[in-house]
Protein backbone atom coordinates (compact mmCIF):
# COMPACT_ATOMS: atom_id res chain seq x y z
CA UNK A 1 0.00 0.00 0.00
CA UNK A 2 1.42 3.46 -0.79
CA UNK A 3 1.13 5.41 2.01
CA UNK A 4 3.29 8.60 1.23
CA UNK A 5 3.09 10.19 -2.50
CA UNK A 6 4.62 12.51 -4.44
CA UNK A 7 3.32 14.35 -7.16
CA UNK A 8 5.41 16.65 -9.21
CA UNK A 9 4.21 19.64 -11.48
CA UNK A 10 6.36 22.38 -12.02
CA UNK A 11 4.71 24.85 -14.41
CA UNK A 12 3.70 26.58 -16.56
CA UNK A 13 0.30 27.51 -16.32
CA UNK A 14 -1.21 26.09 -18.81
CA UNK A 15 0.13 22.55 -18.38
CA UNK A 16 -0.76 23.21 -14.16
CA UNK A 17 -4.69 23.78 -14.89
CA UNK A 18 -4.10 20.75 -17.56
CA UNK A 19 -2.98 18.25 -14.81
CA UNK A 20 -5.89 18.77 -12.76
CA UNK A 21 -7.85 15.54 -13.77
CA UNK A 22 -4.61 13.90 -13.32
CA UNK A 23 -3.94 15.52 -9.22
CA UNK A 24 -8.39 14.32 -9.15
CA UNK A 25 -7.27 10.97 -10.42
CA UNK A 26 -4.26 10.08 -7.71
CA UNK A 27 -6.54 11.28 -5.11
CA UNK A 28 -9.09 8.89 -5.87
CA UNK A 29 -6.87 5.98 -6.68
CA UNK A 30 -5.25 6.32 -3.21
CA UNK A 31 -7.85 8.17 -0.63
CA UNK A 32 -6.39 7.26 2.39
CA UNK A 33 -2.29 8.62 1.48
CA UNK A 34 -0.66 11.16 2.60
CA UNK A 35 -0.18 13.10 -0.81
CA UNK A 36 2.44 16.12 -1.45
CA UNK A 37 2.82 18.08 -4.42
CA UNK A 38 6.04 19.60 -5.37
CA UNK A 39 5.53 22.48 -7.37
CA UNK A 40 7.21 25.99 -8.03
CA UNK A 41 6.21 29.61 -6.03
CA UNK A 42 3.69 31.02 -8.29
CA UNK A 43 1.42 27.50 -8.36
CA UNK A 44 1.86 27.55 -4.24
CA UNK A 45 -1.49 29.00 -3.45
CA UNK A 46 -3.68 27.87 -6.18
CA UNK A 47 -2.65 23.90 -5.00
CA UNK A 48 -2.77 24.95 -1.59
CA UNK A 49 -6.40 25.75 -2.55
CA UNK A 50 -6.61 22.38 -4.64
CA UNK A 51 -8.49 19.34 -2.31
CA UNK A 52 -6.51 16.88 -3.68
CA UNK A 53 -3.16 17.12 -1.03
CA UNK A 54 -2.09 17.24 2.44
CA UNK A 55 1.08 19.55 1.33
CA UNK A 56 2.64 21.73 -1.11
CA UNK A 57 6.37 22.18 -0.96
CA UNK A 58 7.80 24.44 -3.18
CA UNK A 59 10.98 23.62 -5.51
CA UNK A 60 13.43 26.37 -5.92
CA UNK A 61 14.57 24.54 -9.09
CA UNK A 62 18.25 24.44 -7.76
CA UNK A 63 20.76 24.25 -10.66
CA UNK A 64 23.44 20.75 -10.46
CA UNK A 65 26.25 22.63 -9.62
CA UNK A 66 24.50 24.77 -6.82
CA UNK A 67 25.64 22.10 -3.93
CA UNK A 68 23.78 23.66 -1.20
CA UNK A 69 20.59 24.04 -3.20
CA UNK A 70 20.95 20.27 -4.39
CA UNK A 71 21.87 19.03 -0.78
CA UNK A 72 18.81 21.41 0.74
CA UNK A 73 16.33 19.11 -2.32
CA UNK A 74 17.76 16.05 -1.69
CA UNK A 75 17.37 16.23 2.43
CA UNK A 76 13.44 17.24 1.71
CA UNK A 77 12.82 14.75 -0.37
CA UNK A 78 14.11 11.88 1.60
CA UNK A 79 12.30 13.45 4.52
CA UNK A 80 9.07 12.82 2.84
CA UNK A 81 9.48 8.67 2.69
CA UNK A 82 8.08 8.54 -0.18
CA UNK A 83 6.25 4.70 -1.49
CA UNK A 84 5.35 6.13 -5.18
CA UNK A 85 6.28 9.01 -7.08
CA UNK A 86 3.55 10.41 -10.07
CA UNK A 87 5.76 12.70 -12.27
CA UNK A 88 3.66 14.78 -13.93
CA UNK A 89 6.67 16.96 -15.17
CA UNK A 90 8.33 14.85 -17.28
CA UNK A 91 11.18 16.61 -17.68
CA UNK A 92 14.97 15.84 -17.95
CA UNK A 93 14.81 18.58 -14.56
CA UNK A 94 12.36 16.39 -12.82
CA UNK A 95 13.58 12.86 -14.13
CA UNK A 96 16.70 14.13 -12.40
CA UNK A 97 14.64 13.91 -9.05
CA UNK A 98 14.78 10.03 -9.73
CA UNK A 99 18.23 9.49 -9.45
CA UNK A 100 18.20 12.37 -6.72
CA UNK A 101 16.21 10.37 -4.47
CA UNK A 102 18.54 7.27 -5.42
CA UNK A 103 16.21 5.56 -7.68
CA UNK A 104 14.43 2.92 -5.94
CA UNK A 105 11.72 4.78 -5.36
CA UNK A 106 8.21 3.49 -7.26
CA UNK A 107 8.33 6.08 -9.94
CA UNK A 108 5.92 7.05 -12.84
CA UNK A 109 7.35 8.74 -15.17
CA UNK A 110 9.98 8.72 -17.75
CA UNK A 111 13.07 8.42 -16.08
CA UNK A 112 15.85 6.03 -16.79
CA UNK A 113 15.57 3.22 -14.80
CA UNK A 114 11.98 4.12 -13.37
CA UNK A 115 9.69 1.31 -12.48
CA UNK A 116 6.17 2.52 -13.74
CA UNK A 117 7.69 4.07 -17.27
CA UNK A 118 5.22 6.17 -20.12
CA UNK A 119 6.63 3.65 -23.03
CA UNK A 120 4.64 5.66 -25.96
CA UNK A 121 7.43 6.43 -28.08
CA UNK A 122 5.33 8.72 -29.69
CA UNK A 123 4.33 10.73 -25.95
CA UNK A 124 6.00 13.76 -27.21
CA UNK A 125 3.32 14.07 -30.22
CA UNK A 126 -0.26 13.91 -27.92
CA UNK A 127 -1.87 16.37 -26.47
CA UNK A 128 -1.30 17.25 -22.72
CA UNK A 129 -4.40 15.37 -21.40
CA UNK A 130 -4.22 12.26 -23.63
CA UNK A 131 -0.32 11.96 -22.61
CA UNK A 132 -0.45 12.43 -19.17
CA UNK A 133 -3.96 10.15 -18.90
CA UNK A 134 -2.05 7.21 -20.53
CA UNK A 135 0.96 7.51 -18.80
CA UNK A 136 -1.40 7.28 -15.17
CA UNK A 137 -2.86 4.15 -17.48
CA UNK A 138 0.10 2.26 -16.91
CA UNK A 139 0.43 2.92 -13.58
CA UNK A 140 -2.60 1.25 -12.43
CA UNK A 141 -4.89 4.39 -12.91
CA UNK A 142 -7.33 3.38 -15.76
CA UNK A 143 -9.96 6.30 -15.64
CA UNK A 144 -8.90 9.93 -15.37
CA UNK A 145 -12.11 12.30 -15.67
CA UNK A 146 -12.82 15.47 -15.46
CA UNK A 147 -12.52 16.97 -11.92
CA UNK A 148 -14.66 18.43 -9.94
CA UNK A 149 -14.21 22.67 -9.69
CA UNK A 150 -17.26 22.78 -6.76
CA UNK A 151 -14.06 24.17 -4.26
CA UNK A 152 -13.12 26.40 -7.22
CA UNK A 153 -14.22 30.06 -5.79
CA UNK A 154 -12.59 33.09 -5.06
CA UNK A 155 -14.05 35.96 -3.71
CA UNK A 156 -14.88 37.53 -6.80
CA UNK A 157 -18.37 39.06 -5.37
CA UNK A 158 -15.28 41.87 -4.31
CA UNK A 159 -15.29 43.51 -8.30
CA UNK A 160 -18.92 44.02 -8.09
CA UNK A 161 -19.05 42.93 -12.07
CA UNK A 162 -22.67 43.04 -13.70
CA UNK A 163 -24.39 39.95 -14.49
CA UNK A 164 -23.17 40.09 -18.05
CA UNK A 165 -19.54 39.60 -18.91
CA UNK A 166 -17.17 38.38 -21.26
CA UNK A 167 -13.05 37.73 -19.94
CA UNK A 168 -10.93 38.81 -22.48
CA UNK A 169 -7.16 37.53 -22.44
CA UNK A 170 -5.04 40.28 -24.66
CA UNK A 171 -1.74 38.85 -23.12
CA UNK A 172 1.09 36.19 -23.68
CA UNK A 173 4.79 35.60 -22.71
CA UNK A 174 6.73 38.59 -23.46
CA UNK A 175 8.97 36.42 -25.39
CA UNK A 176 6.39 35.61 -27.91
CA UNK A 177 4.56 38.45 -29.07
CA UNK A 178 3.85 36.31 -32.27
CA UNK A 179 0.85 34.45 -29.80
CA UNK A 180 -0.90 37.85 -29.93
CA UNK A 181 -3.99 39.33 -31.86
CA UNK A 182 -3.26 42.95 -32.32
CA UNK A 183 -5.13 44.74 -29.27
CA UNK A 184 -6.58 47.45 -31.46
CA UNK A 185 -8.75 43.95 -32.94
CA UNK A 186 -9.11 43.10 -28.88
CA UNK A 187 -10.30 46.58 -28.68
CA UNK A 188 -13.34 46.59 -31.51
CA UNK A 189 -14.11 42.96 -30.31
CA UNK A 190 -14.94 44.49 -27.06
CA UNK A 191 -16.75 47.16 -28.18
CA UNK A 192 -18.69 44.40 -30.15
CA UNK A 193 -19.58 42.62 -27.12
CA UNK A 194 -20.53 45.84 -25.27
CA UNK A 195 -22.96 47.01 -27.72
CA UNK A 196 -24.74 43.75 -27.38
CA UNK A 197 -25.38 44.06 -23.27
CA UNK A 198 -22.10 41.88 -22.21
CA UNK A 199 -19.29 44.16 -20.70
CA UNK A 200 -15.58 42.92 -21.12
CA UNK A 201 -13.32 42.07 -18.38
CA UNK A 202 -9.84 42.60 -19.02
CA UNK A 203 -7.31 39.89 -17.20
CA UNK A 204 -3.54 40.30 -17.68
CA UNK A 205 -0.63 41.90 -15.36
CA UNK A 206 1.21 45.09 -15.34
CA UNK A 207 2.76 43.54 -18.23
CA UNK A 208 -0.33 43.81 -20.50
CA UNK A 209 -0.56 47.87 -19.81
CA UNK A 210 0.23 48.94 -23.01
CA UNK A 211 -2.66 46.33 -24.37
CA UNK A 212 -5.23 47.27 -21.98
CA UNK A 213 -4.79 51.13 -22.51
CA UNK A 214 -5.44 50.71 -26.31
CA UNK A 215 -8.17 48.17 -25.79
CA UNK A 216 -10.35 50.45 -23.14
CA UNK A 217 -9.31 53.70 -25.51
CA UNK A 218 -11.76 52.13 -27.99
CA UNK A 219 -14.19 50.37 -25.61
CA UNK A 220 -14.09 52.82 -22.46
CA UNK A 221 -16.89 50.03 -21.01
CA UNK A 222 -14.32 47.59 -20.74
CA UNK A 223 -13.35 47.10 -16.82
CA UNK A 224 -9.70 46.06 -16.32
CA UNK A 225 -8.96 44.03 -13.51
CA UNK A 226 -5.43 43.84 -14.41
CA UNK A 227 -2.95 42.95 -11.45
CA UNK A 228 -6.10 42.41 -9.38
CA UNK A 229 -6.66 38.77 -9.88
CA UNK A 230 -5.31 35.58 -8.28
CA UNK A 231 -5.45 32.38 -10.20
CA UNK A 232 -8.50 31.30 -7.94
CA UNK A 233 -10.33 34.14 -8.83
CA UNK A 234 -10.22 33.74 -12.93
CA UNK A 235 -11.81 30.33 -12.01
CA UNK A 236 -14.28 31.86 -10.14
CA UNK A 237 -14.52 34.07 -12.77
CA UNK A 238 -14.81 32.02 -15.41
CA UNK A 239 -17.46 29.92 -14.00
CA UNK A 240 -19.62 33.05 -13.70
CA UNK A 241 -18.52 34.70 -17.29
CA UNK A 242 -20.56 34.48 -19.83
CA UNK A 243 -17.72 33.71 -22.65
CA UNK A 244 -14.27 34.70 -23.08
CA UNK A 245 -12.04 35.48 -25.51
CA UNK A 246 -8.15 35.44 -25.28
CA UNK A 247 -4.91 34.35 -27.18
CA UNK A 248 -2.93 30.77 -25.92
CA UNK A 249 -1.98 32.14 -22.61
CA UNK A 250 -2.13 30.56 -19.40
CA UNK A 251 -5.19 32.24 -17.93
CA UNK A 252 -7.20 30.99 -20.69
CA UNK A 253 -6.99 27.52 -19.05
CA UNK A 254 -8.07 28.47 -16.06
CA UNK A 255 -11.04 30.19 -17.68
CA UNK A 256 -12.21 26.98 -20.08
CA UNK A 257 -11.30 24.41 -17.42
CA UNK A 258 -13.83 26.53 -15.54
CA UNK A 259 -16.55 25.61 -17.74
CA UNK A 260 -16.80 29.27 -19.46
CA UNK A 261 -17.71 29.07 -23.32
CA UNK A 262 -14.25 30.34 -24.66
CA UNK A 263 -12.41 31.51 -28.09
CA UNK A 264 -9.08 30.65 -28.27
CA UNK A 265 -6.06 32.38 -30.72
CA UNK A 266 -3.56 30.23 -32.05
CA UNK A 267 -0.59 31.39 -34.68
CA UNK A 268 1.52 28.87 -35.51
CA UNK A 269 3.72 29.75 -32.94
CA UNK A 270 2.29 26.80 -30.89
CA UNK A 271 0.35 23.57 -31.83
CA UNK A 272 -3.06 23.23 -30.04
CA UNK A 273 -2.94 19.55 -31.03
CA UNK A 274 -0.59 19.76 -28.38
CA UNK A 275 -1.84 22.08 -25.83
CA UNK A 276 -5.03 24.12 -26.52
CA UNK A 277 -7.51 24.25 -23.70
CA UNK A 278 -10.34 21.89 -23.69
CA UNK A 279 -13.93 22.25 -22.60
CA UNK A 280 -16.33 24.40 -24.76
CA UNK A 281 -13.85 25.82 -26.54
CA UNK A 282 -13.74 27.39 -30.04
CA UNK A 283 -10.11 27.12 -31.71
CA UNK A 284 -9.14 30.53 -34.37
CA UNK A 285 -5.80 29.87 -35.87
CA UNK A 286 -3.98 31.08 -38.77
CA UNK A 287 0.12 31.13 -39.20
CA UNK A 288 0.41 34.76 -38.28
CA UNK A 289 -2.91 36.59 -35.98
CA UNK A 290 -2.22 39.68 -37.79
CA UNK A 291 -4.36 37.84 -40.60
CA UNK A 292 -7.10 36.72 -38.14
CA UNK A 293 -9.97 38.71 -39.06
CA UNK A 294 -12.49 40.61 -36.23
CA UNK A 295 -15.60 39.13 -38.69
CA UNK A 296 -13.97 35.29 -37.84
CA UNK A 297 -13.92 36.38 -34.53
CA UNK A 298 -17.32 37.80 -33.59
CA UNK A 299 -18.85 34.86 -35.51
CA UNK A 300 -17.17 32.40 -32.89
CA UNK A 301 -18.58 34.58 -30.41
CA UNK A 302 -22.04 34.17 -31.96
CA UNK A 303 -21.75 30.53 -32.27
CA UNK A 304 -21.02 30.14 -28.61
CA UNK A 305 -23.40 32.99 -27.10
CA UNK A 306 -26.04 31.24 -29.01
Amino acid sequence: MNRHILVIKLGALGDFVQAFGPFAAIRDRHPDAEITLLTTKPYAALAAACPWFDHVWIDDKPKMWQVTGVLKLRRKLASGHFDRVYDLQTSDRSSWYFRLMGGEVDWSGIAPGCSLPHTNPDRDHMHTVERQAEQLAMAGIESVPPPDLSWAEGDVGRFGLPGRFALICPGGAPHRPAKRWPAERFGTACLWLAERGIIPVLLGTQAEKAEIATIRGICPQALSLAGKTSFLDILGLGRRASVALGNDTGPMHLVATAGCRSVVLFSHDSNPDLCAPRGRVTLLRRPSLRDLTLAEVEQALVELLA
